[in-house]
């Protein structure tokens, strides 16, 4: 459904086209989802120093919002989600990316919370983007898009969260881009976040995660069909450049231990080396088809700004050089986790983050949690992240003096 702040919600036509990345095209402008528009009279201030606007935002909602209006939970989602946290992708068909954390009776319980995700600002499933169109000029925005920040997204989920009538949340949760968003919202607005779960972060993007984003956008930029990110306008797509891209951000959510465990040096449907360059091993056709399958459901440009934005993440730079600074006076709730074999987003950096909190005297708790999975840990079967995330919301369920999350029974969807 699609909503103003003073127009009623209306139903979004359904959509049957012939292939995914249709599917994918016709989502960029006109979301399954919820959607909330903001016209020329609610601008969008950017860090960038511009104001964006008309602007739009797509999300989901799940479980009911209580008569105090005080168990609302916001999920934010990584580089590559969306608002789909607990709910089938209209793109791909598959089940929502956090369904074993978000649901009824699940650690962040849709029977007791009113759940809220944002497709992030800059991302490719309806909320303004690249791939949006520009209203000045009718075409897609392309690189025409001021670039925008984690700072920028927040303000818009802000936005969105007002307009829901909502005055504090809850909770706030996320993992890797969405841990960023979290430590954002806590830093940005504190009298509006009760609790805070940053999952597998850091506060800032250290130089080698940099890194690895430019050789993805470089990749991108590389593909003769990106076309100076015009290939809207020219029907093209860099499909080439984005699959390679995601084939090297892949590698880094997986750990040394986990690609040994699933694939070690096995051969695809081959008993001997070819002596050639086909995909002779078995992880080399696993990334080739990540490669394949994400070009379908993920707009190159999108790809370049989101990136960008993890990248100049740095929460310390904006406030004044120390990171304490930014949690001063804080009355928040914090529980940072990371994950013992995470080398994208180390221990190290989730202790910059409770150093930091402890610094200014903030509530905090903090869990490393035992596994083998790297980074994409956080989105996977990992039972003491389930334990650690439900134990936590039930305390501050109770300082909340709102119902606690469910024992893990099955219950009726919310």
């Amino acid at each position: 459904m699609t909503e103003t702040a003073s127009a009623k919600p209306e139903k979004t036509p359904n959509i049957l086209p012939s292939t995914q990345a249709s599917v994918a095209a016709e989502q960029m402008q006109m979301p399954a989802s919820k959607l909330m528009r903001f016209g020329p009279e609610n601008p969008l201030r950017l860090d960038e120093g511009t104001e964006l606007a008309p602007w739009q935002i797509a999300y989901e909602t799940y479980g009911e919002l209580n008569e105090d209006k005080t168990n609302a939970i916001l999920v934010c989602h990584a580089l590559t989600g969306d608002q789909y946290v607990a709910s089938e992708n209209p793109v791909t068909g598959k089940p929502g990316w956090w369904s074993m954390m978000v649901g009824p009776g699940r650690p962040v319980d849709t029977d007791k919370y009113f759940i809220i995700c944002a497709n992030v600002l800059g991302g490719c499933l309806g909320t303004t983007g690249p791939a949006s169109t520009n209203p000045e000029t009718g075409e897609t925005y392309g690189l025409d898009l001021p670039v925008v920040t984690i700072g920028d997204m927040v303000r818009s989920q802000a936005k969105l969260v007002e307009a829901l009538g909502i005055e504090t949340l809850f909770a706030v949760v996320g993992g890797s881009m969405g841990g960023m968003q979290v430590l954002q919202w806590a830093a940005a607005y504190p009298e509006k976040v009760f609790a805070a779960v940053p999952i597998a972060s850091g506060p800032r993007h250290s130089s080698q995660n940099i890194a690895f984003h430019e050789v993805g956008r470089q990749a991108v930029m590389a593909d003769p069909d990106w076309c100076h990110g015009q290939y809207a306008k020219e029907g093209k797509r860099p499909t080439k450049g984005l699959s390679v891209a995601r084939m090297a951000a892949h590698i880094t959510y997986m750990s040394d231990a986990s690609l040994h465990n699933k694939f070690g040096r096995n051969l695809q449907d081959r008993s001997r080396i070819t002596f050639g360059f086909d995909a002779d091993f078995q992880i080399e056709s696993y990334l080739r088809h990540q490669g394949m399958t994400f070009v379908d459901r993920f707009d190159a440009n999108s790809y370049l700004y989101v990136t960008r934005a993890m990248d100049y993440f740095d929460l310390a730079t904006a406030h004044g050089g120390k990171l304490a600074n930014a949690f001063l006076h804080s009355e928040t709730r914090f529980c940072v986790m990371s994950f013992t074999t995470d080398w994208l987003f180390p221990t190290s950096e989730s202790k910059d983050v409770v150093r930091a909190l402890n610094a200014a005297a903030a509530n905090v708790s903090f869990v490393e949690i035992e596994s083998s999975r790297g980074h994409d840990a956080f989105l996977l079967d990992e039972p003491e992240l389930f334990k650690t995330m439900r134990g936590f919301l039930t305390g501050a369920a109770k300082a909340r003096g709102i119902p606690a999350p469910g024992n893990g029974e099955t219950h009726s969807p919310a």
